[in-house]
């Protein structure tokens, strides 16, 4: 019968957890919910003051600033209240038997598999948390994963925007996550949501070095190249920022396409461990690159239980353009370009931004049956879905934004909106001050105009905007509840406020 537990955290609170004698273990803690499973208590398994009392004390001083100052930095500033959703955050600190514990809140409902895999969940993960490699695996996702359980491509990008969010808050304050990987995130492919785990290996340049290289996958060229090296030998590489940000771009890139960024048919070593160190290590190469193709998948090797309606590891059917022009470039920066020169790789902030212009060029399938059910536009007079090969065939206005520069004209912003019945604009589009991250408004979360196809004619609805403006038709006011036809060439003024944007209507299909 278990028991329960009180103890008194650093923090002063009560802390309190059930202990029946078979705690459930992680990779170095055994995990013990509270009474009410709001939180657990996880203690260190391999440190035991009464053994090694220096190296228990320096990780007690680790975990220290990790639950003081640490999270006080992020947690207490303006949009502090943001990232308890996506950082799942050690908030209390615990000794109990000569163990070290930590109280970590427990993990979101939409954070548990609800039907699990296929067949009736023959693997019996109903009820257990998503760890992303469920997802970011081919095999699994292809194989294993219940289609009411995999959500479909807009989510994963949103998945990718939360995870790009949550690194670049955890680098903007000086700390490394150190493993960043598909088994230290949680992520829902339902609503879209993700957070980043196992936050008690934070890495503080300076003070408090990294305890683990990295995940397989997910461990930068450098690191690998170098782990033969002591650990104080100046040329080791170790984790940090510039690693956080190759694992991130691999993550990103295999939620998007079901594949590796560097794992193709390429062999360097007859001996499976040397090959694995030198084909993710110095001989890392990207199976995508344009002007060596040699490590590009063997698709004739490729397990049928990897495949799927969707050929995923097939990179000439599906290259990974086919994300858009603005991760197309992020990717290029990471795998061709900053693969083997860390200072190169585009930083998580780089890839928040460009997933949020990304996302903005979606547009929905029209075969109702595509499993993707959503791809990025390709600029092309015909565009069509990339998945299933479904042609779009009626017009599709597309919204080019333009700002106003410093000699008062208005110049294109490399930025547009696609348009699909049901497509709403907000803030963050009518206003370039206006920034959409944690310290974005409520107000600023709800959409100002929506655009409909309605008797054979796109038109757009005002709902919110004060001063939106018909410039094509001489500067004509357009009041909230009122529309206006989206037409090829119009030009619309979102707000003549400060940072308010112009957008000249482009329609592809226009025949």
């Amino acid at each position: 019968m278990a028991k329960k537990i009180k103890l008194v955290g650093i923090s002063g609170n009560t802390i309190e957890f059930m202990d029946n004698g078979d705690p459930m273990q992680g990779g170095m803690k055994d995990v013990y919910f509270s009474p009410d499973k709001s939180y657990v208590v996880a203690f260190f398994r391999d440190y035991d003051s009464s053994k090694n009392r220096q190296e228990y004390n320096n990780l007690k001083d680790r975990m220290l600033e990790i639950v003081t100052t640490k999270k006080d930095g992020i947690f207490k500033q303006e949009g502090g209240a943001y990232w308890s959703e996506y950082l799942c955050w050690p908030y209390d600190l615990v000794e109990y038997k000569g163990k070290l514990g930590i109280a970590v809140p427990s993990y979101q409902k939409h954070f548990f598999f609800s039907v699990g895999s296929r067949n009736n969940d023959f693997l019996g993960i109903k009820g257990k948390e998503k760890d992303g490699k469920w997802f970011a695996s081919p095999f699994h996702f292809n194989k294993n994963i219940d289609p009411l359980e995999k959500g479909d491509w807009y989510k994963f990008l949103l998945i990718c925007l939360h995870l790009s969010r949550a690194t670049r808050r955890l680098h903007s304050a000086g700390l490394a996550h150190s493993d960043l990987s598909y088994k230290n995130v949680l992520v829902d492919p339902i609503s879209g949501k993700a957070a980043v785990i196992d936050l008690d290996g934070l890495v503080v340049p300076g003070k408090f070095p990294p305890e683990v290289m990295g995940t397989p996958d997910f461990i930068a060229p450098e690191v690998l190249a170098t782990k033969h090296l002591g650990k104080t030998d100046p040329g080791r590489k170790h984790p940090s920022i510039q690693t956080d940000r190759h694992a991130l771009a691999v993550m990103i890139y295999m939620y998007l396409l079901h594949r590796h960024p560097l794992r193709g048919g390429k062999i360097h070593d007859a001996d499976a461990i040397k090959d694995e160190e030198l084909g993710m290590g110095t001989k890392a190469l990207f199976v995508e690159h344009p002007a060596d193709r040699s490590n590009r998948p063997k698709l004739a090797d490729i397990k049928p239980s990897h495949l799927s309606p969707i050929p995923w590891p097939d990179v000439t059917k599906l290259p990974y353009k086919l994300c858009g022009p603005y991760l197309a470039k992020l990717f290029t920066q990471s795998f061709i370009d900053g693969l083997h020169n860390p200072s190169l790789r585009p930083s998580a902030g780089d890839w928040e931004h460009e997933l949020i212009k990304t996302i903005d060029l979606i547009q929905p399938c029209q075969n109702t049956g595509c499993e993707s059910k959503w791809y990025v536009f390709d600029n092309s007079t015909r565009p069509k879905c990339p998945f299933c090969g479904t042609e779009y065939t009626r017009a599709l206005p597309v919204l080019n934004f333009y700002i106003k520069n410093p000699s008062g004209k208005y110049a294109y912003e490399n930025h547009r909106l696609m348009v699909y019945s049901g497509q709403n604009i907000y803030p963050w589009h009518v206003n370039k001050n206006i920034i959409p991250n944690e310290r974005i408004s409520p107000d600023q979360k709800q959409p100002v105009a929506d655009f409909h196809f309605h008797q054979n004619k796109w038109i757009l609805i005002n709902r919110k905007l004060n001063s939106l403006t018909d410039v094509s038709d001489s500067n004509r006011n357009i009041p909230i509840g009122q529309s206006i036809e989206i037409t090829e060439g119009k030009q619309i003024l979102l707000s003549k406020e400060e940072g308010g944007r112009l957008v000249i209507v482009q329609l592809v299909n226009n025949s």
